[in-house]
């Protein structure tokens, strides 16, 4: 049984929709015949590629000044839906503005929310979504019960972007009511992290380092080889967290989740919360002196050798190739 209506709560930066929100697309596409988007901002900025991606309609509050979008977005989505808007679920992305609408949203409409969701279907007349536990060694299944609309929250790289080739999406005016004094908080300033080369969240091959590596100056043997391979350099959590390198790198379940053609992973033991982050890779190469090492569990590939002979041979093959 289809969905009446879905909305999926669409994000853009600098006039660009956001990957997540046209991943998203296609999976809502998949439920419903209607997909509609709701977007804090200039809808028509965005909705040729909205339309591209399945959208008939996208819901837009247009420009608010600046102002943090939790609290705008929340109450327009929630006076559409008490002025008769009636979708079966809300689709967001686990990204920060997509968390705080979607927790705001939730108080409003006393509805629950279930987060870092992977997968959703509708069994019957009820929609179900899937979550990774423990991990991400087991998935676990739940189904909405009670009134909608449901709310539910879906991690990077669940589903696989794809156009349909539609018109530019209808723009409707979606009301903001009075927000009082929650409305005052707005974004100042925002800051870009300098980098080279291809972002990690969408770079074709990715070069990440963990605790192998044994000290902080030899992630330069990770950068080089990326550099050489235009590719991303990651790392490990642990890494992260002893300082080595900055957040921004770090792929995992509380990093970024990577899907690129190429994995290679040196000197990453391949610990469960590691691996939720990039087993989706199509081809994983691991490098570690430990033939047990759990990494190899799920390699393509795997050099059972110590990173800092194998990294340094790799890199003069490739600087010999030129």
């Amino acid at each position: 049984m289809a969905l009446s209506t879905v909305w999926v709560f669409a994000e853009a930066r600098d006039g660009k929709v956001l990957p997540i929100t046209l991943e998203m697309l296609a999976q809502a596409r998949e439920l419903s015949d209607n997909v509609e988007a709701f977007h804090g901002g200039d809808g028509a900025a965005i909705a040729a590629e909205l339309g591209a991606h399945g959208v008939t309609k996208v819901h837009a509050t247009g420009d608010l000044g600046g102002a943090l979008l939790g609290v705008p977005v929340a109450a327009a989505m929630a006076a559409a839906i008490e002025g008769g808007a009636a979708p079966d679920l809300i689709m967001f992305g686990t990204t920060y503005d997509g968390r705080d609408v979607a927790g705001r949203l939730s108080a409003k409409l006393d509805r629950t929310v279930i987060t870092n969701n992977v997968g959703v279907s509708v069994d019957g007349d009820a929609i179900v979504v899937v979550e990774p536990v423990f991990g991400g060694s087991t998935n676990v299944s739940t189904k909405f019960s009670g009134p909608g609309p449901h709310l539910a929250l879906f991690r990077p790289k669940s589903f696989e972007p794809a156009e349909t080739g539609g018109g530019a999406a209808e723009v409707a005016e979606a009301a903001v009511p009075d927000l009082g004094g929650a409305g005052g908080a707005t974004v100042t300033e925002r800051h870009v992290e300098e980098r080279e080369g291809p972002s990690l969240d969408d770079a074709a091959v990715v070069v990440s380092g963990g605790r192998g590596l044994g000290e902080a100056e030899k992630y330069d043997m990770i950068e080089t080889l990326a550099k050489l391979l235009k590719a991303a350099p990651g790392a490990s959590r642990a890494i992260v967290d002893a300082g080595w390198v900055p957040y921004s790198y770090q792929v995992g379940q509380t990093g970024k989740v990577v899907k690129p053609t190429v994995y290679i992973a040196a000197g990453i033991s391949g610990a469960t919360q590691h691996m939720v982050g990039m087993k989706g890779s199509k081809n994983i190469i691991a490098i570690n002196k430990d033939a047990e090492a759990p990494i190899f569990s799920i390699a393509d590939l795997g050099i059972v050798g110590d990173v800092h002979k194998v990294l340094p041979k790799l890199i003069e093959a490739l600087e010999a190739r030129g």
